[in-house]
């Protein structure tokens, strides 16, 4: 294993680590609304932090990894949802970091990511049950915009320290130099 690709895969294992940790944490707050799977996502600000410092593949490798921390520790069902909603909320957070980062901003990117991230869910639960489940997604989509605010600002604050901490460290995401500032 050469030198570059052994930094991306101890950062991608600090990544993994910190976003089990966050999401560890996470579980021991009290949910906002008391509806299952609505939680601030902080863990979301590694897998953004991550997709723009080393990319696609390595945010999605962060995901999966979350999704297997909720599957050893809540079940099968956390585990697809959370990996269902995690894949559709990078996605959409790796298109909008490519079309309109700065359009958006972070709020703007965190707000659509954590709708998403509830989309893929409730596809998920709908599958699980076999039925539609329409009634709990005005409630979903209100806690998706309260705590994608919630994240979005958690980065924008973070990101300059972070930019900060890997400053030293090479650029493998193809971006130019540290995230932008929105």
């Amino acid at each position: 294993m050469n030198k570059e690709k052994a930094k991306k895969v101890a950062l991608l294992g600090m990544f993994c680590a910190l976003a089990m940790a966050i999401s560890f944490l996470e579980s021991l707050i009290p949910p906002l609304i008391p509806v299952p799977g609505v939680k601030p996502g902080f863990s979301n600000i590694v897998t953004m932090f991550c997709l723009s410092s080393l990319g696609f593949p390595y945010a999605l490798a962060v995901t999966f990894f979350k999704a297997t921390f909720a599957l050893l520790t809540r079940g099968v069902t956390a585990f697809f949802m959370s990996l269902c909603g995690g894949i559709l909320s990078l996605t959409v957070m790796a298109v909008l970091f490519k079309i309109s980062e700065k359009y958006l901003g972070y709020m703007g990117i965190g707000v659509l990511s954590a709708v998403s991230h509830n989309i893929g869910q409730l596809c998920v639960a709908c599958v699980i049950l076999g039925k539609t489940i329409l009634s709990i997604s005005p409630i979903l989509l209100f806690g998706g915009i309260i705590c994608g605010l919630i994240t979005g600002t958690v980065f924008r604050y973070t990101v300059p320290v972070l930019n900060k901490l890997t400053k030293n460290l090479p650029d493998y995401s193809g971006n130019k130099g540290s995230i932008n500032k929105c």
